[in-house]
């Protein structure tokens, strides 16, 4: 991994091997618990589950540009957008990404990959008409400090454990509804077996949920925080995220709804009218703590601190 000029956040890394700590123990329960529950089913289970983490973990980008409808753009193509990663890369002493562009309304971008050899950083269509240079280049800075602190490949597979525990809780419904277990002898222990699979599958997943909101809470911080330091403007990353988050406003609900799964990845959520940002389960952290944050670098940079 090349080395940048971004700020590094050793909270940043401390959370990361936390959560992949904790998910581990979380995964290593959940598996040996499915195997006593489920054992005929438990092998078949885990190839499945690993066969999806090797997909998830090694075609990342490709699976997340094609689910986006992105496609990579040129310089030809593109040469404004490829001209501020170009500023960026030059600042930054990071290696280029791919450029991406995905057709649609919704004012958003995000950054995939496993590292930076294979990192994309993607822009919708819907951002590029509505950000000024200066604005799109705060946004661009903070999809590229995602990858610089490798915290996209980890959110890559910290969110594998949610799909394993999804994974293994149908394979265990499939092995009491298909001939897994003898109904007539043991219809009661079937019942209760299928039941405990449900409830430590549950578990599984809240604690991932729960474990990964965290940490993608902390990593926009600490993306907003490396960014506004790199280019020394907050306020116009500030500028992004007050007018990205007006606009979402008027986006038609089908489409925040198709674009809420990556809301992960996304430089600020999409979401529905009536969502509510400012909660325990938010991808992101709410727009006033992103924008404090902002404003009390700026200070710093005034005071030359």
């Amino acid at each position: 991994m090349a080395r940048t000029r971004y700020a590094p956040d050793r909270g940043l890394t401390s959370r990361m091997l936390v959560t992949m700590f904790l998910l581990g123990l979380v995964y290593v329960a959940f598996v040996g618990a499915f195997f006593v529950l489920v054992p005929k089913w438990g092998v078949i289970a885990l190839v499945v589950a690993a066969v999806f983490l090797f997909a998830q973990y090694f075609l990342s980008d490709k699976l997340t540009i094609f689910a986006m409808h992105g496609r990579v753009v040129s310089p030809e193509e593109a040469p404004e957008l490829h001209g501020v990663i170009d500023r960026i890369c030059a600042l930054s002493d990071a290696p280029k990404p791919r450029v991406a562009v995905a057709d649609t309304d919704v004012p958003n971008a995000f950054a995939t990959g496993r590292n930076q050899k294979k990192a994309v950083v993607c822009v919708t269509t819907g951002l590029l008409r509505r950000l000024d240079p200066v604005e799109l280049e705060g946004v661009l800075a903070h999809e590229m400090a995602h990858v610089a602190h490798r915290d996209v490949a980890v959110m890559t597979v910290a969110s594998f454990l949610g799909i394993c525990a999804g994974l293994l809780t149908r394979f265990g419904l499939e092995a009491g509804l298909w001939g897994g277990f003898n109904r007539r002898d043991n219809d009661q222990n079937t019942g209760l077996i299928l039941l405990a699979v449900v409830a430590v599958s549950a578990v599984a997943y809240a604690i991932s949920f729960v474990l990964t909101r965290a940490l993608s809470r902390y990593r926009e911080l600490s993306a907003d925080r490396a960014a506004a330091l790199l280019t020394g403007r907050p306020s116009a990353l500030a500028s992004a995220l007050t007018k990205v988050t007006g606009e979402m406003a008027r986006i038609p609900s089908r489409d925040l709804r198709s674009a809420e799964p990556f809301n992960a990845f996304f430089f600020a959520p999409a979401f529905s009218k009536g969502a509510s940002v400012a909660t325990l389960f938010s991808t992101h952290p709410s727009l006033e703590k992103r924008l404090a944050q902002l404003q009390k670098i700026s200070g710093q940079l005034g005071r030359g601190e």
